[in-house]
């Protein structure tokens, strides 16, 4: 299969190395761009599946590489920026961006959120081989997105499926509710909002009904949830 292609758009060197690094290691194919006009003369040439876009960028802004993106391409973008009011991410949003991280990232984080929005996008690379993952008798196919245990299908609304494969996915990642809930539903948490509690609540009453025994998802208190 062909590797998915994506361009980094990042004028810090170190970050952008160290992005383009962790792509290449998980499989897709990275290639570094330092400027917003180099940026653009290469998406203006090249075929690339998904845009990461810093915003402070010399000579032309980010803001301004995804206006210009947008009026001849429709490629999936993920802002990165030290920028993080709401109305910020609303406007870009706005403009165009698919999904938006904030600096300092975690690298894990921005892997979850490349791989989140291929699949919206129906990226190549999001349509890999189906995959079984496994826990104890906790199965995952994500390929018909269903999940079972011993055999058992468990009936999950999509936001719960979505929450377990995340978290099967990565089986040694401690993940924030701010993680998940932003990874999930792809809009930004609010501490005070429990909608993320009681999906989480629901999907484990539904796993512990099917397998009473065993816990699958473990509470890292004051950090978040991993795999058990």
């Amino acid at each position: 299969m062909e590797q998915t292609k994506i361009l980094v758009v990042e004028d810090d060197r170190e970050i952008n190395s160290m992005l383009c690094e962790m792509l290449d290691e998980n499989g897709y194919a990275a290639e570094g761009a330092f400027t917003g006009m180099e940026g653009l003369s290469r998406l203006r040439s090249g075929d690339y599946d998904l845009l990461i876009l810093d915003l402070m960028l010399p000579y032309k802004s980010g803001d301004a590489v995804l206006q210009e993106l947008r009026s001849f391409s429709s490629l999936p973008v993920i802002v990165i920026s030290a920028k993080d009011t709401v109305q910020n991410k609303l406007d870009l949003f706005h403009m165009g961006a698919d999904d938006y991280l904030t600096k300092p990232f975690d690298l894990d984080e921005v892997l979850v959120r490349v791989e989140a929005v291929l699949r919206r996008c129906g990226s190549s690379e999001a349509q890999r081989a189906p995959e079984i993952l496994q826990a104890g008798k906790l199965a995952v196919d994500t390929e018909s997105k269903t999940a079972s245990v011993d055999g058992q299908e468990l009936v999950l609304t999509a936001k719960e499926y979505g929450i377990l494969e995340l978290l099967m996915r990565y089986p040694h990642k401690v993940f924030s509710k701010a993680n998940l809930f932003e990874s999930i539903w792809n809009e930004e948490y609010a501490c005070e909002d429990n909608t993320l509690n009681v999906h989480m609540s629901n999907l484990r009453n539904k796993l512990k009904a099917a397998d009473p025994e065993t816990e699958y998802i473990k509470t890292v208190w004051g950090m978040g949830y991993r795999m058990n």
